[in-house]
């Protein structure tokens, strides 16, 4: 695989595109050519399809629509662009397994394949969702650690710092940085699982210097640090710089992308094929050694039909051509403690585990309201998923086409549901009694569908 400096110095000396024409002259057009070329189409019938083909098709299409667009800096304008040869490369070096976590919490990441008896790596908590202040932020991470499968945590993006709001690229965002990972740690603690890797590290900073000072005050190198392209196909000088920092403290990374439905990549079909190609991005640029992918619809979930058809497609593609692990990460419309809610992470969680992927969870109402996240979503998340194992893409596709078809049509006007501070109690972080009701409903629903927890 070519090095990091190689990637700079083409960030620095590439093709130079302004912004606009990369957009609307190279990635759109290209894209077109990929998807006409070996004929991917949405199935309207199916969320989750059973077809190889479909599935190795989408991922050569993705191979060749990296060879020709690149990744665009921001900064300097200038298009880093690959050879075929370097992105088969960069498969082929790509890590395996990598381990995360200290101690009892210590573990190996592993790829999985479509239909897997494999269990899911589970990335569960906040997703980066913000919390109001520094008393919510330290009893949800508690409780995202007593979350017995979890494996990794994903923690709050933390609002405010003494009182003050978290402003990006003011000190209050570097010391709101080091304050989520101080508390983070001292949470885990109290949940006994000191060891459990934080693996989106850190959600509140928006800067690079609030990424890498934060980092200096309890993260470990068996951690990981997030770090996500712009979409689409655009990376700026301040990611590549906490790429840079992470290597060399010898740290782990996971890629993020988000491709939009509607946008640049254009419908489930397009969609499909640029987040499989960011999969190959964030080895070649962000040294990955695993990847996490959201495809969105504009009003930030991702829990319809076309885009579940979009999530397994790409999960199918990468986990049958590539070593390296790949995650799902959902997005439900609707808000906690509501039926809605639990519906639409049964079908995320069932799609990705069917389609060979592991999962995070965390990002409840689209992670917009603040407060309006709880221990209680990813603890389903993680049952549900570790249920699914083992599931036929037939057996799941019609779990989940039942599943979207009680909730689909209020995607637009979601339940907004209770904040934690309505919902759990604030000393015992325990969710009330209405909570654990529902919830043990819901698992009842998905019994009646088929699916067998463990």
């Amino acid at each position: 695989m070519i090095d990091f400096f190689e990637i700079i110095r083409r960030a620095q000396s590439g093709p130079y595109y302004p912004e606009r024409d990369f957009d609307l002259k190279v990635v759109v057009p290209k894209l077109r050519e990929v998807v006409d070329r070996y004929g991917i189409r949405y199935d309207r019938e199916n969320a989750i399809p059973n077809d190889n083909q479909l599935a190795d098709d989408v991922f050569q299409a993705a191979v060749e629509l990296c060879a020709e667009t690149g990744v665009y800096c921001t900064d300097s304008q200038r298009v880093i662009r690959f050879t075929r040869e370097e992105i088969v490369d960069g498969l082929r070096d790509a890590p395996l397994e990598p381990v995360f976590g200290e101690g009892a919490d210590r573990k190996r990441m592993i790829a999985r394949e479509p239909e897997s008896d494999i269990p899911p790596w589970c990335f569960l908590g906040a997703g980066g969702a913000t919390c109001s202040n520094e008393d919510v932020y330290v009893r949800l991470v508690e409780g995202y650690g007593r979350i017995p499968l979890a494996d990794s945590i994903t923690c709050p993006n933390l609002a405010t710092v003494g009182g003050l709001p978290t402003r990006a690229g003011s000190p209050l965002e570097l010391l709101g940085c080091i304050r989520a990972v101080e508390l983070a740690r001292i949470a885990l603690r109290c949940a006994q699982r000191p060891g459990l890797p934080i693996m989106n590290a850190i959600s509140t900073a928006v800067t690079d210097t609030g990424k890498i000072g934060g980092s200096e005050f309890g993260l470990r190198d068996s951690d990981c640090w997030s770090i996500g392209f712009t979409a689409e196909f655009k990376v700026s000088y301040a990611r590549l710089n906490e790429v840079a920092y992470v290597r060399a403290r010898g740290g782990e990374i996971q890629g993020e992308s988000g491709p939009i439905m509607g946008g640049y990549a254009g419908g489930p079909e397009g969609v499909a094929v640029v987040n499989t190609a960011y999969h190959l991005f964030a080895i070649l640029v962000l040294r990955a050694s695993n990847h996490l992918s959201f495809p969105l619809h504009l009003r930030g979930w991702n829990t319809s039909q076309r885009l579940l058809w979009t999530a397994s497609v790409t999960t199918q593609a990468i986990n049958r051509n590539s070593h390296m692990p790949h995650l799902e990460y959902t997005y439900t419309a609707a808000g906690p403690m509501t039926r809605m809610n639990f519906q639409e992470i049964a079908a995320g969680m069932i799609t990705a585990v069917a389609s060979g992927g592991s999962i995070e969870f965390g990002g409840v109402g689209a992670a917009k309201n603040v407060d309006y996240l709880t221990p209680m979503q990813p603890l389903f998340a993680s049952e549900v998923a570790h249920a699914a194992v083992g599931l036929s893409r037939v057996e799941a596709n019609e779990m989940v086409k039942m599943l979207v078809s009680q909730y689909e049509h209020r995607l637009d006007n979601p339940p907004k549901g209770l904040s934690f501070q309505e919902s759990y109690d604030w000393d015992s972080i325990e969710p009330k009694q209405e909570f654990i009701d529902l919830y043990g409903e819901m698992k009842e629903e998905l019994v009646s569908l088929g699916l067998t927890f463990k």
